[in-house]
């Protein structure tokens, strides 16, 4: 299969932004080894965790954990692989930290639990024929790590693409893409994207 843009502009993974840390710390056999170290929020929703102060009081808000932003957003797409280059999405900007938001899923009450995040999705080229499945594996990732009280929109960034109205539509389109969840083919190239996360 000959690769669509076989010389795609690669970021330094330096560069991209994130929560991570890098340390550096001395292994058992006295060498430098590298871990990474990233404090991973709690979830007041899962139901076996109950902390001291929830067992103390019978709080009615089921829903009242640690916000989750849009860094955290970026930390769990930036990481997938590229369908068809062994880069990951951040390092080629197709997801980048200004193109995600977390907004109310019901705008006129900013208050309720409910957030609707939407990732903006660059192709390397506008043609990229990958395109639909680069969105499919970003939402996948998406609705498997977020919480139930979290929507999920993904679209391809307004312009970046020749068919990215089509693509839009497809991604919206819920039994669209339940059935594409169904496609071996698919389902092998979205596995793909997903060894790479951390």
């Amino acid at each position: 299969m000959e690769l669509a843009n076989a010389n795609p502009v690669v970021l330094n993974p330096s560069d991209l932004p994130t929560r991570k840390q890098h340390t550096i710390s001395q292994g058992a056999d006295g060498k430098n080894a590298s871990i990474f170290t990233y404090s991973v929020p709690v979830n007041s929703t899962d139901p076996f965790f109950q902390s001291a102060s929830s067992e103390a009081s019978d709080s009615d808000d089921e829903y009242e954990a640690e916000a989750i932003d849009e860094q955290e957003i970026y930390d769990l797409v930036a990481t997938m692989s590229d369908p068809e280059h062994p880069i990951t999405l951040g390092a080629l900007a197709v997801v980048s930290l200004p193109d995600i938001s977390i907004r109310p899923t019901i705008p006129n009450r900013p208050e309720s639990p409910l957030k609707t995040v939407t990732v903006l999705v660059t192709p390397t080229i506008q043609h990229c024929s990958l395109a639909t499945v680069i969105g499919l594996g970003v939402r996948v990732r998406l609705e498997e790590s977020l919480p139930a009280r979290f929507r999920v929109d993904v679209k391809i960034k307004e312009g970046t693409h020749t068919t990215a109205d089509e693509v839009n539509k497809q991604l919206a389109d819920k039994e669209r893409v339940a059935a594409a969840l169904w496609n071996p083919t698919l389902q092998s190239f979205i596995k793909k994207m997903l060894e790479t996360c951390e």
